[in-house]
């Protein structure tokens, strides 16, 4: 057990002796994941093919009594540790400063690690642009209107990967500073700036992420409070100030297993994760599906022809059943643009998956579209369909499809009603001013 060194002659009051066994045992059960949620999740990862959805969800816990990111959780584990604390006020007589110094520390010890895994794995995501991706031909061709406020917010993260990697970067960075005692306090202060901008934004743009980002601000604060008088008295008024009054020393091989221990969180949650994140950059973005779709078919048409049960429905602005454009995307979704109402499927919180048909990010927060996941039979030139959201699961598609050039493609089957239709669309080479090089002439 490691020992420690006094170097003032602080003694700890009833008031603060009674404060901190309830701090105690409130940020303990915060930081540890206790959730058999969380076990299952462990042992059900695949170590052998580990890869960073799998590092970013062991990053991402929280105590979870309800299920959901809820503030409840927190009043639960605020009850836990009033209990407690009550309780060990009856057993604690024999505690000295020197013992309350050292489970302070620990418990320091314990949240920073907590924090800087939390920061950083949010960090990763956003130095190689996962967490907001750059928009889908789908995103880049619907109205600005038929967005909800945090796909606004997202999107307008996602055009900017460079920015995006900068804003990871700062993560990363105050995660790092986290892990050494020393530059703890620095690394509280940057996440109570940036978290702090992160948290009011999720409020602003109605995001899901409010109570996760508030719970990382919570333990910052706890992180900082052992030097906020002291920066305060040394910056505000300009007054010699007392460094921590309490070092550990370790005897033994603890220092050899306090040095491995610390090597092994960095290697595994920067190094590991950062190399395993960039790998999915290039290759399985966990936004998007990762099944290819039909060969030399992506971009925006445009609907030349629609008929509905042999009726022709020429272009119209106001027609409630005719496709006004589609969009094949690189991987197997189709997007349908027309007057038909969307019943909005929002999941605006972080979560990964493998499988394709939970990766909702297409078409979270977006009307105007109706998007349809597809697997395709190119020996029959048959497109199965499956619409994407949730509030639309039992619409399925079934379409022949055949290329009339290279640049037009018919579609023909039936729609959900049991109605025929057949549609002839026409690929559009739209050039997107956010791939241009701004600084030359651009001409459409």
């Amino acid at each position: 057990m490691s020992t420690g060194i006094l170097n003032d002659d602080r003694h700890w009051s009833a008031t603060e002796r009674n404060v901190f066994r309830f701090a105690f045992i409130y940020f303990l059960l915060q930081s540890l994941p206790i959730s058999t949620g969380y076990f299952a999740r462990l042992f059900f990862i695949n170590w052998l093919k580990l890869d960073y959805q799998d590092i970013f969800n062991l990053t991402r816990f929280n105590p979870s009594f309800f299920g959901d990111d809820t503030f409840l959780n927190w009043l639960i584990v605020a009850i836990i540790a009033l209990v407690g604390a009550f309780t060990w006020a009856k057993r604690a007589e024999k505690l000295t400063d020197n013992d309350h110094d050292r489970l302070y520390y620990w418990l320091r010890v314990i949240v920073r690690y907590r924090l800087a895994i939390g920061i950083i794995g949010y960090g990763i995501i956003k130095v190689f642009p996962l967490q907001a991706p750059f928009p889908s031909i789908s995103n880049l061709n619907t109205s600005y209107g038929d967005y909800n406020d945090w796909k606004v917010f997202s999107l307008s993260l996602g055009i900017v990967p460079s920015y995006e990697t900068f804003l990871g970067g700062i993560e990363v960075l105050a995660g790092l500073l986290l892990f050494f005692r020393r530059t703890a306090s620095v690394g509280a202060i940057i996440i109570l700036i940036f978290t702090g901008n992160v948290f009011i934004s999720n409020l602003a743009y109605e995001g899901g992420e409010y109570v996760y980002s508030f719970y990382l601000l919570s333990l910052a604060l706890f992180v900082l409070a052992q030097d906020a008088l002291r920066i305060h008295r040394l910056i505000g008024e300009e007054k010699p100030t007392t460094p921590v009054h309490y070092k550990p020393s370790y005897p033994g091989r603890l220092a050899v297993v306090r040095v491995a221990s610390k090597v092994f969180v960095i290697l595994f949650f920067v190094l590991i994760y950062g190399f395993k994140a960039s790998d999915g950059y290039k290759n399985d973005p966990y936004q998007f599906p990762k099944s290819t779709g039909l060969s030399n078919s992506a971009g925006l048409y445009n609907v030349r022809e629609f008929r509905l049960n042999q009726k022709d429905h020429p272009y119209s602005a106001t027609d409630p059943v005719r496709w006004r454009d589609v969009v094949f995307e690189k991987w197997a979704t189709i997007s349908i643009r027309s007057n038909r109402p969307v019943v909005l499927q929002t999941s605006n919180y972080e979560r990964t998956s493998r499988n394709d048909n939970e990766r909702d990010y297409e078409l979270a927060g977006s009307g105007g579209r109706h998007y349809y996941s597809y697997t395709a039979d190119t020996v029959q030139h048959v497109l199965h369909l499956q619409n994407k959201n949730r509030h639309y699961a039992d619409e399925k598609l079934t379409l022949n499809y055949s290329w009339l050039s290279d640049s037009t493609l018919a579609l023909s089957g039936r729609i959900p009603n049991q109605d025929s239709i057949y549609v002839v669309l026409d690929r559009v080479p739209k050039k997107y001013l956010l791939l241009q090089d701004r600084r030359e002439k651009i001409k459409l």
